[in-house]
């Protein structure tokens, strides 16, 4: 032992650190708890867009490193609003969103209802609609191009069937009109089982002493699901539309599985445009300005969609 050692309680240092953070105040300790994730977002998300919003205000190119970049303003940002085929991106975005959105709702919520009446082989059959939902982007969309591969695909052959096409050569992707409707199947196919869920832990939220009133008043069962089923599990159909909505508007691996996203391509998205433009084009401040735009969009639609929610949620 030492002569600085010597002398010296071990327990000190431990002790002299417990004295030191009960002296902290709460909302000092709070901080140093926190300190740490605050630091992360910062790092992961504000700074990446603080630099994106920035690029987009240049002409910067990811593949000329060495190449002055120069100052454009808003340039890029009346570029891309003047371009005819991002809008005609964001028109087939739209087209993709709305539909998906509609019958994953429908669907869903019929799903839910179905299974919110206890029957016979219930979890069987709940497990079974859930399992398209576990499966990833890239399994579901080979599965998929497989089925709608001519001579093979059940679509194949009942679309052909009703618009007298040969079976032998007709694919629905491979068809201007019907390659749309092809990715709608796919998704709806896939994320019902999402909307599902959410609506069914809705319709088991209700009390059952509310549908117990109603029956003592004499109220229809059509009269019931109008006046308590609908009201009460509107918020979480709401829910479910708002995370359908904003995975739908960036839906981009499915898409690029199914067709390619080829450009001109009736199925390009927004987000294989954006694709197309930022690694394929490299027109990096470009592409950063079609970034911040969509996000703006996204945020804005969702900051509205959220409030309308929140005054559902108050009735």
């Amino acid at each position: 032992m030492t002569d600085d050692t010597k002398g010296r309680n071990p327990a000190a240092a431990p002790l002299a650190l417990g004295r030191k953070v009960r002296g902290l105040s709460d909302r000092a300790l709070a901080w140093v708890f926190i300190a740490p994730t605050i630091f992360l977002l910062l790092a992961i998300n504000i700074f990446p867009l603080i630099w994106t919003v920035w690029l987009s205000l240049t002409n910067y190119r990811a593949n000329r490193l060495n190449a002055e970049v120069k100052w454009v303003g808003l340039r890029n940002y009346e570029r891309i609003l003047t371009d005819p085929d991002i809008w005609y991106s964001m028109q087939a975005t739209a087209h993709f969103l709305i539909w998906t959105l509609v019958l994953q709702v429908l669907i869903g919520f019929g799903l839910a209802y179905l299974i919110n009446r206890k029957f016979k082989g219930n979890d069987l059959w709940t497990t079974i609609i859930v399992l398209p939902m576990m499966l990833s982007p890239a399994v579901v969309g080979n599965f998929w191009t497989f089925l709608y591969q001519p001579q093979i695909g059940l679509f194949n052959y009942v679309i052909a069937f009703f618009t007298g096409a040969d079976p032998a050569s007709f694919s629905m992707i491979g068809d201007v009109n019907l390659a749309p409707w092809a990715i709608v199947i796919v998704d709806t196919w896939m994320w019902t089982p999402f909307v599902m869920l959410i609506c069914l832990a809705g319709l088991r939220s209700i009390p059952d002493s509310i549908y117990e009133a109603a029956e003592c008043d004499r109220a229809s069962a059509w009269r019931q699901f109008w006046t308590i089923t609908i009201p009460m599990a509107l918020p979480f159909l709401m829910l479910a539309v708002l995370f359908r909505g904003i995975e739908n508007f960036k839906m981009f691996d499915l898409v690029v599985q199914l067709t390619g996203g080829g450009p001109g391509s009736i199925t390009e998205l927004t987000s294989i445009n954006l694709k197309r433009e930022a690694f394929e084009k490299w027109r990096t401040g470009f592409a950063s300005a079609y970034a911040v735009i969509l996000f703006v969009t996204v945020f804005g639609l969702a900051s509205i969609y959220v409030k309308a929610l929140n005054k559902v949620k108050e009735r």
